[in-house]
């Protein structure tokens, strides 16, 4: 498998690719490249656009750089494994956080959800996309996880697939082994769905309806209570050492 390089300037751009191929840059793109970077016409630069893989590609353009020519391809597309991250929405800084962390953890996909001691009253998806992208860019990842609009708590599980294992991370269950747990859970042939709250924790009749649901795996995460940002990459990293892509496991492939 060819190794990321983590040196040269690497850009998402939303367009398809195919060698010799020119793109236009937007005009952020091109402030970005021309004066963040400092990088003119015939410098070069990485682009993958979440389904073609990573292409090495040449800036062109007059004044600023307002094009890029696709020279060849460095790194084939790869896939991420099929977890979602859904999460009560955290306010302003704390959300950009724990998205750019997920993202670097590996998830898929992510699903805000709206329960009672939901901090956020409104969720900018936008900012989440845009946050997304920063951290693929960043981390060398290829894939571009999807974000959600969101949803209430009780239309989410309404609509889930109940062949997904939900992992229900509750600061009120009893603290044990978690990776114990993970390891005993069924095979996740179908994904997975890794769930935490708001940090003033679940209402008693949201706990009762999320135990209500079918394929569900109840997990305390150690025995302290984690600000939800912490417990979202402490959450991933678990499911992901257990039974996601960092032990070599496909999950939901």
């Amino acid at each position: 498998m060819p190794q990321a390089d983590f040196r040269s300037p690497r850009l998402f751009v939303d367009a398809p690719f195919a060698a010799d191929a020119t793109i236009s840059l937007d005009r952020n793109q091109s402030n970005y490249l021309g004066n963040v970077l400092r990088l003119g016409s015939g410098a070069s630069v990485l682009v993958f656009n979440g389904k073609d893989g990573e292409w090495q590609a040449a800036i062109s353009g007059g004044k600023r750089a307002d094009r890029l020519t696709l020279l060849t391809q460095v790194r084939p597309q790869d896939t991420l494994p099929d977890v979602t991250y859904v999460f009560a929405p955290l306010k302003h800084a704390r959300l950009d956080y724990m998205v750019q962390k997920a993202i670097e953890m590996g998830a898929a996909a992510l699903q805000p959800v709206m329960t009672r001691f939901t901090q956020a009253s409104r969720v900018n998806t936008e900012r989440m996309r845009a946050n997304v992208v920063e951290a693929a860019e960043q981390c060398g990842i290829l894939s571009v996880a999807s974000v959600a609009e969101p949803l209430n708590l009780p239309k989410y599980l309404d609509q889930r697939d109940a062949k997904r294992l939900l992992i229900f991370c509750d600061e009120a269950a009893e603290a044990a082994d978690p990776m114990t747990a993970l390891i005993g859970a069924r095979a996740a042939s179908a994904g997975i769905d890794v769930l935490i709250g708001p940090e003033g924790g679940f209402a008693e009749e949201e706990r009762a309806l999320l135990l209500k649901q079918a394929n569900i795996l109840r997990l305390a995460l150690g025995p302290r209570i984690m600000r939800a940002d912490t417990a979202a990459v402490a959450a991933l990293a678990l499911v992901q050492t257990a039974l996601g892509d960092w032990n070599g496991n496909q999950v939901g492939k």
